[in-house]
């Protein structure tokens, strides 16, 4: 089944999950679902914690606002913005299992981290009604291969998001040097460049 998404160009379709009660199949699977995904709520961001930021934002705190970030820019470039915030949500899932690794971790094997990672998102998938388990997966494949437009901007709002944070972090205790290195994070859609260097002046205007 498909719904008619109206834009500013036209229409366009976007895919359906497929509907009914998905709660009469495994109650059991979704509740640990849920509760595994709440681990992101205790799970502080690697990254400021090895730049001695006090108390830092978890991960949830992270992708929260990565799907809000993208939700708007979606709604802006009149993409599919139901699409990028799903991916969005579940662009850190798997570090329910994982932990939070930095680039340098993953850099050190990337294939290795890769796998590590796609197994620890199937295990989590897993536990999904089947009605609803394959769109996530494709949802999930989207965004590692940075496949469509969506998943292009959903991998800038992530990076947004975390140079925001920065400069955040940067107002109030934290000294800027520790922090400089998250300002060269690679960021490619115009709009969302165009906001980093916004930050960036907002942040030359304090000093």
């Amino acid at each position: 089944m498909h719904l008619l998404v109206e834009e500013a160009h036209g229409l366009r379709e976007t895919p359906q999950i497929a509907s009914g009660n998905i709660l009469t199949v495994d109650t059991d699977g979704l509740i640990d679902f849920i509760a595994e995904a709440g681990r992101l709520k205790r799970l502080p961001r690697t990254g400021w914690v090895e730049s001695g930021v006090p108390d830092p934002e978890s991960v949830a705190d992270h992708s929260f606002r990565v799907a809000l970030i993208a939700l708007v820019l979606a709604d802006a470039k009149g993409l599919d913005s139901l699409k990028a915030v799903r991916m969005a949500l579940l662009h850190d899932l798997a570090e329910a299992e994982t932990g939070d690794l930095t680039p340098v971790q993953k850099e050190a094997d990337p294939e290795a981290s890769k796998r590590v990672e796609d197994e620890a998102m199937r295990r989590l998938l897993d536990k999904l009604p089947e009605a609803i388990r394959g769109a996530y997966r494709d949802a999930w494949r989207e965004f590692s291969e940075a496949s469509t437009e969506e998943a292009r901007l959903v991998r800038d709002a992530d990076k947004l998001e975390m140079v925001i944070q920065a400069s955040e972090y940067q107002k109030g205790a934290m000294g800027g040097e520790k922090l400089m290195r998250f300002w060269h994070a690679e960021i490619n859609g115009e709009e969302a460049k165009a906001i980093r260097d916004a930050v960036k002046n907002r942040v030359r205007k304090r000093v």
